[in-house]
């Protein structure tokens, strides 16, 4: 069965392991999936993730982070650009979510960044989702 949206499919996927406190989770595996798995390993959200290899496309094994206590690291992701209605955005006019301690994943013509890596670069382009 073909997806409309993979990577909501994907994000989707994470919050439900994430509320269920499962250790991995295995998502559909595409260059903006890994990107955005990149983005989530690089800001301290998820541990760590695995190209796995099956034959067709692949999948990602996603491994989850929790707190010392077991408490949620990814408390909230929220998909803002969707195939209906994309959501592009200059470098100045990014969001911040929870005034800067969540991140924004764009997608860009340098690759999958967070809204950090953006101002840096100086950089817009499609904001996929927000993660607090």
């Amino acid at each position: 069965m073909a997806l409309s949206d993979p990577v909501a499919d994907m994000l989707t996927r994470v919050r439900n392991a994430v509320r269920n406190r499962a250790k991995e989770v295995e998502c559909m595996n595409s260059k903006v999936n890994r990107g955005v798995a990149g983005v989530l390993r690089d800001e301290g959200y998820i541990n760590s993730f695995d190209v796995i290899d099956n034959g067709h496309q692949g999948l990602l094994r996603v491994h989850l982070k929790y707190g010392p206590k077991g408490e949620m690291v990814l408390n909230r992701v929220d998909r803002v650009s969707k195939p209906g209605c994309r959501v592009y955005r200059k470098v100045d006019d990014l969001p911040r979510p929870l005034q800067g301690l969540g991140i924004a994943i764009v997608s860009t013509s340098s690759g999958v960044l967070s809204d950090r890596a953006c101002r840096t670069k100086r950089v817009g382009g499609e904001v996929l989702c927000t993660v607090v």
